[in-house]
């Protein structure tokens, strides 16, 4: 597995100390109001400063417990494309600034000097963003194709009688004689000619589209919560999807989610932000995977083969 990006380290309390009074000073000297401290505070209150990463790394953790903030401050640090905006504050670009990172070694041994071209951060407002459009536009495609139909069905029915002159005007003539069923309607008449409206895939389907689409080989990619929108059967799609471009397409992944499917991706190094200190943890082992354990040994009676 390719690892793009070998280590990341966070500003220890003192340097966070630092830029609080600083951003003090410049609001207005040593009374100056700061609204909001983030990310102060988050990281070293669970003494974590330094994450090592694999070709896999994983943060998990609940809501609050900072694995989305870490992805948005390594893609702001290391300048990854990205589409969706993220919460930000007035420490944030200055708490980017200190943080520090070392870049992995290819396979001759050389440390790379930057990170691919194509690396990116997906988040899932990316995901949602991406099937609404998918989705607007199979409607305008679905209702150009209507009003061109509708507009040929009333040539042929009330327009001049198309005369069979050779084989290239069978086509026309048999759509005329269609048309002009007093047996078919209009709409009986568009069904047939223009079949149904597009068909739209499901929103899981979408979704595993839109990472076979943005997915590159040779690539870092920072991944937020990619299973929101994905049902378990996709969910367990989308890791074959993530294993096979670690493992031959030269990809290295880091991402956040709670997901049981993605958090059992073979040969990732799981930090778990809901410790503290933060630890490095099997995904057997976290609190969320238990849960569903117990509940499903709760009721493996019910669980019967056919």
């Amino acid at each position: 597995m390719a690892v793009y990006l070998e280590k990341f380290v966070l500003p220890n309390k003192e340097k966070e100390e630092e830029l609080i009074v600083r951003r003090m000073s410049y609001n207005g000297g040593a009374f100056g109001y700061i609204d909001n401290l983030y990310p102060c505070g988050l990281f070293s209150e669970k003494e974590l400063s330094e994450i090592d990463f694999s070709g896999i790394t994983i943060f998990y953790g609940g809501n609050g417990s900072g694995k989305s903030t870490l992805l948005n401050l390594i893609a702001n640090k290391l300048c990854l494309k990205r589409t969706a905006p993220y919460n930000t504050s007035e420490l944030f670009n200055s708490f980017v600034e200190s943080c520090k990172f070392r870049l992995g070694y290819d396979d001759e041994g050389d440390e790379y000097r930057d990170v691919p071209q194509k690396s990116s951060i997906i988040t899932s407002d990316d995901i949602f963003d991406y099937m609404l459009t998918a989705r607007e536009n199979n409607q305008e495609v679905s209702e150009e194709t209507r009003e061109l139909h509708d507009d040929v069905y009333g040539r042929l029915k009330y327009g001049k009688t198309i005369r069979l002159g050779g084989i290239e005007d069978y086509e026309d003539v048999r759509l005329q004689v269609l048309a002009r069923k007093k047996s078919l309607s209009r709409r009986q008449f568009l069904y047939k000619v223009a079949g149904k409206e597009v068909k739209l895939n499901s929103n899981g389907e979408t979704a595993l589209d839109y990472f076979d689409t943005k997915l590159h080989d040779n690539s870092l990619y920072c991944l937020d919560e990619p299973e929101n929108s994905l049902s378990p059967k996709y969910q367990k799609e989308l890791v074959e999807i993530i294993s096979k471009k670690a493992r031959y397409g030269g990809c290295q992944f880091i991402i956040a989610t709670h997901s049981p499917f993605v958090l059992s991706l073979s040969g990732a190094k799981i930090y778990d932000l809901d410790t503290t200190p933060v630890n490095l943890k099997n995904w057997w082992e976290l609190e969320n995977t238990k849960t569903y354990f117990d509940f499903f040994e709760e009721n493996r009676h019910l669980f019967k083969k056919q």
